[in-house]
């Protein structure tokens, strides 16, 4: 249960990123529909629980290290070459991401140059990838607690002291939308997180060889992400009419209970851009190099450097340019994804009626 709990830990703390537990891609794909949001959110639960249970079950079947057996495992070989080329350049265009991002709050919450802080976080990510992939998957989870908690405070604190007429706060959510309506926005959500995390969450289940125990790990882990989903989409839904226009909605309503609250949600934040480097930037140098060895090491130092430098394009652009594709790539991983179920499912029921057609 131990090792099902930390697998859970880091899968949702890969997943959560800067724009999830900031709330922004929140806001735009569930609280700008209003009260459809919440339901959107149930929907993005269920497919957290399902595809997370199925990539760590075939992580730990095939004992993998990269994402390539995993994709070609379900895609194909001709369409999974495709799909494993794609999926190798959003891994970085996506950690990419993670380190303007890191430049951007550091800019905003202590006044120092994006560059520097985009590089602190580089050197600590360089720090950690030279460790293994367990002490790895165990930084990664750390963090998880203290997000829950602060979100958790957060929401409370949100639905009982708003007095704000629920009609009112609907018309106030009602602002620019990353998706047409509430169905697609929790499509469209969950589509780019496995896209964007599926390296990693397959080398994650790779690290376990019971498959129940990494089962459970995904299914608790999806759960996990459903919950963090709600309670920030519930929060940022009663203070609709604080946040518009809000670049970080969460880390301004964390502000607003105390500065104390806006200080930790501000290490969080960080902590999760952070986590999400991490396992970007391990699994795309794990795609080309041996984890574990000297050559890897180097060339985790090489990658970082490469995806700093071009953390200078800014993180608004990137954001704007990586997203929306890596969202539609999911598409493919996620049907996919469900027909290697199905196909699972039926050789499993084969199995089985043969066997009882022997056994009589």
């Amino acid at each position: 249960m131990r090792k099902s709990l930390e697998i859970a830990g880091a899968y949702i703390g890969l997943l959560v990123g800067a724009g999830f537990a900031s709330g922004q891609e929140v806001m735009q794909f569930f609280t700008s529909f209003g009260w459809g949001g919440l339901i959107g959110t149930g929907i993005a639960t269920l497919l957290f629980a399902f595809l997370g249970v199925q990539i760590m079950q075939i992580g730990s079947r095939l004992q993998t290290v990269s994402h390539r057996d995993v994709i070609y495992h379900i895609c194909g070989k001709y369409i999974g070459t495709g799909i494993d080329i794609l999926v190798t350049f959003f891994l970085f265009g996506v950690a990419t991401v993670m380190l303007a991002g890191s430049g951007s709050i550091f800019q905003q919450q202590f006044s120092i140059s994006p560059v520097v802080g985009a590089l602190i976080l580089t050197v600590l990510v360089i720090l950690t990838l030279c460790l293994n992939v367990k002490k790895v998957i165990s930084i990664i989870s750390m963090i998880t607690p203290l997000l829950l908690v602060l979100i958790f405070v957060i929401t409370l604190y949100s639905v009982f002291t708003n007095h704000t007429d629920l009609g009112k706060l609907s018309d106030a959510a009602d602002q620019q939308s990353a998706a047409p309506n509430w169905l697609m926005g929790g499509l469209l959500y969950v589509s780019y997180n496995i896209a964007a995390g599926i390296s990693m969450l397959a080398i994650i289940g790779g690290t376990v060889k019971e498959k129940k125990v990494a089962s459970l790990g995904g299914l608790l882990g999806g759960l996990g992400l459903g919950l963090l989903l709600f309670l920030i989409n519930l929060a940022l839904f009663m203070n609709a009419d604080k946040i518009q226009g809000a670049d970080m909605p969460t880390l301004l309503l964390a502000t607003d209970l105390s500065p104390v609250t806006g200080f930790l949600m501000t290490i969080a934040l960080l902590g999760m851009i952070y986590n999400t480097a991490v396992g970007m930037l391990y699994a795309f140098t794990a795609r080309f190099v041996q984890p574990g060895t000297r050559k890897f090491k180097g060339s985790v130092v090489l990658v970082c450097l490469l995806s700093f430098c071009v953390s200078f394009i800014g993180f608004i652009q990137l954001v704007g340019s990586v997203y929306p594709v890596t969202g539609y790539l999911g598409f493919i991983l996620i049907v996919a994804i469900l027909f290697a179920w199905i196909k699972g499912s039926k050789d499993k029921h084969s199995e089985t009626a043969d066997y009882e057609g022997k056994a009589l």
